[in-house]
């Protein structure tokens, strides 16, 4: 190959380095575009796809709030158990009309919703009967409680069913479209490998040019460091791409994370709500002073109180709240959080560094971040040896965004405990919860920020926190 270009006349040289050149990066960015246009649209389709099998989910959990709600008052008799059911039909044709509009491109899942109206729209025009009959007591001969109940069961036994059928339809979807994702990260993947060996190629032309050649080859130096640039634009724009991409998992990961929470806990409540009425019947029924009965009714009641607040706290740290934004200096945020953290701070003797250089103020919810922030920092503090810590606290901006640097010097963490820090219940401390940092991430992703982490072991961690700024 070397001697069959020593052959080429110089200029020749030139022409055919160039043109190679330029063919190549051509080539390389219109790939670039395409992977990009087609990584966008794919990745808005398997969102569009967690949206219909987020509503389905939630229309379902409405149809059994009510359920539950006239089952605890059929039981007890009580109106109090009425409270999930009172908005429950509201909140499901609510839900209704939003998956209307996501599946309004999917005939089969619109054929699915006529059928799951007509079904659940009859589910409460049952309930509402029966509440009538039981809480107004109206009279009617044509009325029958047990006729209605098999009604009402088979209507909400289609209404599983046509649910079911959407969510594997939308499962199925899901996959096809995850395929698509993967196979347009690997065209990525390999359009980076070409575009590093279009660099070195690159380079190699540039320094012939540059040994051998005259001003002309000098000035097509030049030309090829500003086609280096433009491949490196392209990198960047490529890894922009790939960071997206992870960002967009973690906010699945989190959604998905809800979706179990509010499963385990309708699951979890129904039950302990059957045992709470029981138990309390049971007392009710034995009116007994012995101290050993009394004292097994308060560890029942106890205990289900723990789990009811265990579960509320779950919910909590997994879903998205309303914001009470107002504008605010984040520089002085994180001073107010420092205060809150004083004691600690001075109790582990932890010395502490800013360096705070974005000083724009943000809209935030001032206790919310002030929230998160505590969450990491003590973190931060139980991870460091007395009087040994240092704990480094830094803002910068990057664009449009304010970036949050939280480091400390402590233990760290292994890869393990990387994966796993933001789900529930997941933590490394003996006397720890493990909803810290699930709740830290909620708060931030309901400010339509991100967080990372990077730790080594024995070198400590550091949390980096981006937040929009805004206009």
């Amino acid at each position: 190959m070397k001697i069959v270009f020593e052959k080429v006349k110089p200029d020749n040289r030139i022409i055919i380095g160039y043109g190679t050149s330029l063919f190549l990066l051509l080539v390389v960015y219109v790939v670039t575009l395409v992977a990009n246009t087609r990584l966008k649209d794919r990745t808005d389709r398997v969102e569009h796809t967690y949206k219909v099998m987020f509503a389905l989910e939630s229309f379902i959990s409405k149809i059994k709030d009510g359920e539950t709600g006239v089952r605890g008052y059929y039981i007890t008799r009580d109106l109090a158990f009425l409270e999930p059911y009172n908005n429950s039909e509201r909140a499901a044709d609510s839900i209704y009309a939003v998956l209307v509009e996501l599946t309004k491109d999917n005939r089969l899942q619109q054929q699915r919703l006529d059928d799951l109206e007509q079904h659940y729209k009859l589910r409460f025009v049952l309930y509402k009967n029966f509440l009538e009959h039981t809480v107004n007591g109206i009279t009617d001969t044509t009325f029958k409680i047990k006729p209605a109940q098999a009604e009402a069961k088979k209507a909400m036994d289609k209404i599983r069913r046509l649910i079911s059928f959407m969510q594997l339809e939308e499962k199925r979807q899901l996959n096809d479209r995850d395929e698509k994702l993967k196979t347009t990260f690997t065209a990525i993947n390999t359009i980076t490998i070409i575009s590093l060996l279009l660099t070195l190629i690159l380079v190699i032309i540039g320094f012939v040019s540059y040994t051998s050649e005259n001003k002309a080859r000098k000035e097509g130096l030049q030309r090829i460091q500003v086609y280096q640039d433009e491949l490196k634009n392209r990198i960047g724009e490529l890894n922009a791409a790939n960071e997206q991409l992870i960002k967009m998992r973690s906010i699945e990961k989190f959604a998905a994370t809800g979706r179990i929470a509010r499963t385990i806990a309708h699951e979890v409540r129904n039950p302990l709500t059957n045992i709470d009425l029981a138990a309390s019947q049971l007392k009710a029924d034995l009116n007994s002073e012995d101290e050993g009965t009394v004292y097994f009714f308060d560890v029942i009641q106890r205990n289900s109180t723990r789990i009811n607040k265990l579960i509320s706290d779950l919910l909590q740290s997994t879903k998205f709240s309303e914001l009470n934004l107002t504008k605010i200096s984040l520089t002085n945020l994180l001073d107010d959080t420092l205060t809150m953290a004083k004691d600690r701070i001075e109790m582990q003797q932890v010395l502490v560094e800013k360096n705070y250089q974005c000083e724009a103020e943000l809209l935030l919810d001032a206790d919310k971040m002030k929230i998160a922030f505590l969450n990491i920092i003590i973190n931060a503090l139980e991870a460091m040896e007395v009087g040994k810590g240092i704990l480094k606290i830094g803002t910068k901006t990057e664009g449009k965004n304010c970036v949050i640097t939280i480091a400390d010097n402590g233990h760290g963490m292994d890869e393990t405990a990387l994966t796993k820090l933001f789900e529930p219940y997941f933590t490394n401390k003996p006397k720890g919860n493990g909803l810290g940092l699930a709740n830290t991430q909620n708060i931030i992703f309901n400010h339509k920020g991100s967080v990372t982490v990077s730790s080594q072991l024995g070198k400590g961690s550091c949390f980096i926190i981006t937040i929009p700024a805004g206009e």
